[in-house]
Order: structure tokens, then C-alpha cells, then sequence
């Protein structure tokens, strides 16, 4: 490699860093996207060490304190099978987690790749990719993933399928969008002239330049998610209990709402916290990723 290409490569990178480090640093004013930052890091955090910070086993029944509530030695009160429902929530948002992020990124790798296609070749691609697309989104999102469900059967890696599977349309759709504009600039007339194959052109030009809005939609999307797996659980098609999922624990719960209410109110505190700090971030990305917010 010339020391040319060497100092290019090197300037490129620094540009990517500089643009990286901008990015944070508009983020960092958002004083919403940064509490959402907080609370979600906070809830993986949960997550992440629920075996050394949960009280209990989480599956542990124990007859003689059902349906507690909230006191010193329960801090969130026990269910109806005395199990610890601080303990439950704890190991439930790794599951929670899992589903949303899992089917997010299930549906942007293959939306990104149909889109590209559709976007980037066109023609007979692109109305075929794109009528697949109309199709699946001509039917409700809760339809399609209770149909989904139901054929795959309940359990955590078939909700992500279903899940990611709903959202590949939409995906697409946006990813075809964002390159239809890329194909105008002038740097992408200089990759063809320069006889780079269509794949490079994708890689390395394309997927670069339409990013932004992709990372934005899978943010706000992991919080969408969890409520949609949560609703799934609720009517018995998701995750099944005893695996201390959210939704699943408020489907377990709903018989005692409304002689003990904190059973199915905390899982749905829980939700709510998740989903809006992930609102709060993803708004936050797509302001400090505008250009036009650039000062």
C-alpha cells in the first residue's frame, strides 16, 4: 500500500472518530437523551448481575408467604405462590432485554439487506421487495405476531421470530428510502466510475451514509418490542410462565389485580421505565444525527 492510500485511510478514520465524538457530544446536551442513557445502562446493569443482586431465587416457591406485601423482608411483596417479586423483576429484564434487542437487531440485519437491495438495484427487485412489504404491513402488527406466534408456539427465541419477522417491512422500507437519496450524491457517481463492484459501493459507501436513521428506528424499536412481547405473554402466547418475563408476569398476575395490585403493577412499572428512557434516547439520537442541527 502506497503511503498515499496509508495517509487516506488514516485521514478517513480520523474523520469517522471526529464525526463519532460530535455525535456524543450533541448527545450529551440532551439532557432527556442522557436520562434515558442513565436508566437504561442501569436496567442492563440489573440485568446483567440479577444473580448477585436478587434476594431470592426467583423460582423458589414458598407457600407460607404468598401474596406479602411490600415490607422489609419482601421489598416488592411476594406472588401467589410466595416467590420474590423483586428477584422475578431482576431476572426478568434479562429476559425482556432479550427479546427486544434480539428481534431489533433480527429484523434491521434482514431489512437492511432486503432495503439495500430494493434501494440500491431497483426495477424488478425493488417492486418485488417492496409489494412483499406492503403485504406484511397491510396486516396489524399485534395479527401478525399473534399468527406467528401460534405457528412457531410460545417460548423466548420463537417471540423473537415473531417479533423480528413483523418488523422486517418496515425496516426495509426505510433502509430503501435512505439510499434512494445516497444514490444522488456525487460520491457515489466517483465509486462507479472508479469500476468498484456493487457490493463495495454497498459496504463501504452506501450502509456508511444511511445509518443514522437505521440505529434511530432500532432504539425506539427495542422499547416497542418489549411492550409487544409483553402483550404477547399477557394473552398466553409468549414466553410462558414460570420464566419471570415481564408480560408473562403480568399475565400471571392479572387473577389477583385487584385484591393485590402491586403484583401487577412493579412488571408494569418496569416496562414503562424501559420503554421511555429508550423514547428519550432514541429522540436524542436523532436530533444530535440531524445535519441539520450542525452548528
Amino acid at each position: 500500500m502506497s503511503r498515499a492510500a496509508v495517509m487516506e485511510k488514516q485521514s478517513n478514520e480520523a474523520k469517522k472518530q471526529n464525526q463519532f465524538l460530535e455525535v456524543m457530544k450533541r448527545l450529551s446536551y440532551n439532557k432527556g437523551a442522557m436520562v434515558g442513557l442513565i436508566l437504561f445502562l442501569l436496567v442492563v446493569l440489573v440485568a446483567i448481575f440479577a444473580p448477585v443482586l436478587a434476594p431470592y431465587d426467583y423460582a423458589k416457591i414458598n407457600i407460607k408467604d404468598r401474596c406479602l406485601a411490600p415490607c422489609a423482608q419482601y421489598i416488592f411483596g411476594t406472588d401467589h405462590m410466595g416467590r420474590d417479586i423483586l428477584s422475578r423483576v431482576m431476572y426478568g429484564a434479562r429476559y425482556s432485554l432479550l427479546i427486544g434487542v434480539g428481534s431489533v437487531i433480527f429484523s434491521a440485519v434482514f431489512g437492511v439487506i432486503f432495503g439495500s437491495i430494493a434501494g440500491f438495484y431497483g426495477g424488478k427487485w425493488d417492486n418485488l421487495i417492496m409489494r412483499l412489504c406492503d403485504v406484511i404491513q397491510s396486516i396489524p402488527g399485534m395479527i401478525l405476531n399473534i399468527a406467528l406466534a401460534c405457528v412457531l408456539g410460545p417460548g423466548v427465541y420463537n417471540t423473537i421470530l415473531a417479533l423480528g419477522t413483523e418488523g422486517i417491512a418496515g425496516t426495509a422500507r426505510l433502509m430503501r428510502s435512505s439510499i434512494l437519496n445516497v444514490r444522488k450524491m456525487e460520491y457515489m457517481d466517483a465509486a462507479r466510475m472508479s469500476n468498484c463492484s456493487n457490493p463495495f459501493i454497498i459496504l463501504k459507501h452506501v450502509l456508511p451514509n444511511t445509518f443514522a436513521p437505521i440505529l434511530v428506528q432500532a432504539t425506539m424499536g427495542v422499547g416497542a418490542r418489549i411492550m409487544m412481547a409483553a402483550s404477547m405473554s399477557y394473552i398466553g402466547i409468549g414466553v410462558q410462565p414460570p420464566t419471570p418475563e415481564w408480560g408473562a408476569m403480568l399475565s400471571d398476575s392479572r387473577d389477583f389485580l385487584m385484591k393485590y395490585p402491586y403484583m401487577c403493577l412493579i412488571p408494569g412499572v418496569a416496562i414503562m421505565i424501559v420503554v421511555l428512557a429508550l423514547n428519550l434516547l432514541g429522540d436524542g439520537l436523532r436530533d444530535a444525527m440531524d445535519p441539520k442541527l450542525k452548528k
